[in-house]
Formats: structure tokens, sequence, C-alpha cells
């Protein structure tokens, strides 16, 4: 790997140098060939696991954990920062460059009394929901590499320690700037310096003014939408989305109790620290926006509040924009050429009467959209009305449904199409439970072939049918802790 060090060598005061602590007999568990190519690199060879496992130094690298703030749960920390992640640097790929970070390489600065491990079933659930996403044409960090040890950790029992090595277009966050904006009272030498920093960076047709820090935020506030409106439509919910896990350039970031829907249910919540469900699935576009006005707050030093402000209120028409595109595309929806007001809200009143009707109807989310694949809405009759108990609600729908696509010219086109955009292979938690259990025996093919899987998660696998199906009771919406 060839590594830049425009983070390590511009924002001395937003990191800590820290040194990875080994992982004791480490050995390859994943590996992704499409993440590898990103920079540079081809096969897992010896020398690549003792350096990725921190038994040795790779040349070029500099190592550090980053500081920052956060509002988690609501409430504001004002100091957190890499408790278990080690960033080695911007390493040079064929079309950009991409941060390194050895995430479970051990305690930091920012640890709080923890030993800044993770444990073997995190490190793999991360890296599989990374690639998963990807490959759902989801924006998201991506995962290298997965590297087991021997090597003892208690959390609930004793586990064993992994490394998640993961790559992202950038690790800044929401919460590099509130730490920027909260830690200087009053100054703003180091909030600009990171402004500079990440417009030079990752918005380099942006100037560095007045004119360009508008320009930004807007921007910022867009990319947050169509995150989020991707996640609502493919059926994803993060489970924790505090400010310091946002990325300031909307790919999807930190992954923890995280969760693809089984049955639809709009309310649901995949993380057990979140009894009162502040980041169920149905309230994670308000807690974008929400997450947006606190990055805005810690902007006001250096941007007016009148230009926030308007960023912030196309927050909404961003999201509902992003989201009718992937939904009337999931549909089949023909689209308008320039879309009225009046148009959307009878769109969006298409697609809510059936994700409503999906959840009084108790139907799997991933196994209902992947149902398009065979309609014909020409047909009087369609194989998703067996689905429903509700016949009479989904006929009323089902009605609406046909005068709004009108006449198909090419069925069979169409109906590919569909199935181009409604995957039928989602990374459901039973499944990564499954693949954790045998790789903690030792058993790797689950997990290699639940890799492969997801890579190519629109197509029709006959072999593979069965991980396609509903989740079996011990594993039907499955809820994890934020425990690694």
């Amino acid at each position: 790997m060839e590594f830049k060090q425009d983070f390590f060598t511009q924002l001395p005061d937003l990191y800590s140098q820290v040194y990875p602590q080994g992982l004791t007999q480490p050995k390859w568990l994943a590996w992704s060939h499409a993440a590898a190519q990103l920079i540079g690199l081809t096969q897992p060879t010896d020398e690549l696991l003792q350096g990725l496992s921190g038994n040795a130094q790779i040349e070029g690298a500099t190592y550090y954990a980053q500081v920052y703030s956060g509002h988690q749960f609501g409430g504001y920390t004002p100091r957190l920062g890499d408790g278990r992640s080690i960033i080695l640097g911007e390493a040079l790929g064929p079309v950009g460059a991409w941060d390194v970070a050895l995430k479970g390489a051990g305690p930091t600065p920012y640890s709080r009394h923890g030993d800044g491990r993770a444990v073997m079933r995190s490190a793999i659930r991360e890296f599989l929901v990374s690639e998963a996403l990807y490959h759902l044409k989801v924006p998201t960090t991506r995962a290298l590499a997965v590297i087991g040890s021997d090597l003892p950790v208690w959390r609930e029992s004793q586990e064993t320690a992994a490394i998640t090595v993961r790559l992202a277009r950038s690790h800044i966050r929401f919460g590099h700037f509130e730490y920027c904006c909260h830690s200087e009272r009053g100054q703003t030498d180091k909030l600009k310096r990171l402004l500079h920093f990440t417009l030079t960076q990752h918005y380099p047709h942006l100037s560095c003014d007045a004119g360009g820090y508008k320009a930004w935020f807007l921007q910022v506030v867009k990319d947050t939408a169509k995150m989020i409106a991707h996640w609502q439509a493919v059926g994803f919910a993060h489970g924790v989305m505090n400010t310091d896990n946002m990325s300031i350039l909307g790919d999807s970031f930190d992954f923890g109790p995280f969760a693809f829907l089984d049955t639809f249910q709009e309310d649901f919540i995949c993380n057990h620290s979140d009894p009162e469900g502040r980041y169920a699935f149905g309230q994670q576009p308000g807690i974008g926006l929400w997450n947006l006005q606190r990055l805005a707050q810690a902007l006001t030093p250096v941007i007016p509040s009148d230009d926030l402000l308007a960023a912030l209120n196309q927050y909404q028409a961003a999201l509902v924009e992003s989201y009718l595109a992937l939904m009337r595309a999931k549909l089949g929806l023909p689209s308008w050429d320039a879309p009225t007001q009046e148009q959307d809200r009878q769109d969006l009143e298409l697609i809510g009467r059936f994700t409503q009707l999906m959840e009084q109807n108790h139907l799997d989310y991933a196994q209902t959209w992947r149902q398009f694949g065979k309609v014909d809405p020409s047909s009087r009759f369609s194989p998703l009305r067996d689905d429903f108990i509700d016949t009479h609600g989904f006929d009323t729908w089902y009605q609406a449904y046909q005068l709004r696509v009108g006449e198909i010219s090419e069925l069979t086109h169409w109906q590919a199409e569909r199935n181009s955009l409604n995957p039928k292979y989602i990374l459901r938690n039973y499944l990564a439970q499954e693949a954790i259990i045998a790789a903690e025996e030792g058993n790797l093919a689950p997990l290699e072939r639940l890799q492969q899987l997801l890579t190519s998660p629109f197509a029709e696998q006959i072999e593979h049918d069965a991980f396609a199906q509903r989740p079996p009771a011990w594993g039907q919406g499955l809820i994890m802790s934020c425990s690694s």
C-alpha cells in the first residue's frame, strides 16, 4: 500500500498517535477482493496479515486515533474519539484515496477504560453489512477484511478478539465539527481548518470562502437525505444514529446493532440499548434532520444562520425526491418528466398505502418487493394477492397501481428491471448469526458462502433459494446490543 498523510500532517490537534496492539495467532477470516482493488491490493498475503493485525508496522503508515464529540441518544458528550479504531492513513488507489482503519486494534486515549478490542461476531457483522450495502447500491464505507485470533476478550462471556479493516473515503464525522466548535469557546481557527481541509480534500470544486461554505453544507444536507432514503427503500435500520456515527460524505458508517427488515414494521427497533425507539426504522428520516441541525449549530461561528437554515429547509424535499425515485423504480412506476407536487403526493400516497398493507398483513419486506418481478400490471390477477389476508385492501390498491403503471410494451424487460432493483437476498440477521457461530467453531465455509451470495443480491441463484426465505421463528426480528 502507498499512503498519503494529509489528515495527520494538517490537523494535528484532532488525533492522538497510538500504535495497535497485535493479535496472537492472527488468521484471515474474510477478504473482499472488490474492496482490495480500491487500494491496489490483490491477494491476502502473510506479510499483509502481520501488518493489518498490528504485529508489524506497515511502511508509510502513521497510526492515529481521531478525537471528536457527539450527541449520543440525544445527549451531548464533549469528548469521544476512536476508542477502538486506529487509522493508518489514506491509501492511494486507482480512483482516489481511502482511509484504512483497524477496528479493534487495542486501546487508544479515547477508549474510556475499554480494552479497544472488537470480538469476532461484531467484526464479521461489520464486514458483511459494509459489503452487503455496497452491492445493494447504498452509499457506504467498505470493509477489506476480518482478521481473527485466539486472543481472549471478555464481554458477557469470554470471546476472541478480531479486527475489521475498514476503508472509508473519509472518517470525518458530524462530531468532528461539534468538537472543534465547542472546544474553542468562541474561537474559530480549529473549526475553519477542519472545514478548509474537508473542502480541499473532498469538495475541490468549492472555494474556501462564504460561498463555498454555503454550497458545501447544502451538499451535506442532500447527501445525508440521499443516504437515508436508500436505507428506507432497502429496509435497513442502522440502530445507532448518533452524530459521531454520521459521515460528512453521506456514507453509511459505524455499524453496530443494525438490521435489515424481515417482517415489515415501521417502528422496528434493532438495538437492545434503544428501548424507547429513538432510532427505530421509521424514525431514521427525522433523526437525520435532527443530526444535521446539531451540525448546523456547530457551524454557526463560520456560516451565517440564514444560510444554514436555508439548507436545512431543503432536507425534506431532497429526502422525498430520492425516496420517490427509488420507490417508483421498485414498483415500476413510469417517471414524470417534471413531476408536480400533486403527482409526488399521489405517488407517495400509493407507496404509503402499499407499505401500510405490508405491515398490516405481516409480510416480509424483501420477499414482497421481489414479487414485482412476476407481476403483469395488465392482468386482473397478481401473484402478490395470495400473500395478503386483507384481499379487499390489496385489490383496491392494485387497481390504483394498474392505472398509474399504464400500458407496458415489453413485459419481460419490465419484470427483469424490477428484479434488478428489488433484491432477492439481503443480510438477514439470522444468516449472519449462523455464519458467525460456524466461524467461531472454525468453519469459515458458511461465511464465505454468505459473503459471495451478498455480492449478487439481485441475481436468481436457484441453488441458494433457502437464503431468500423468511427466517425461522428463532431468527425473526433479532435485536442486537451495542456490545462489541
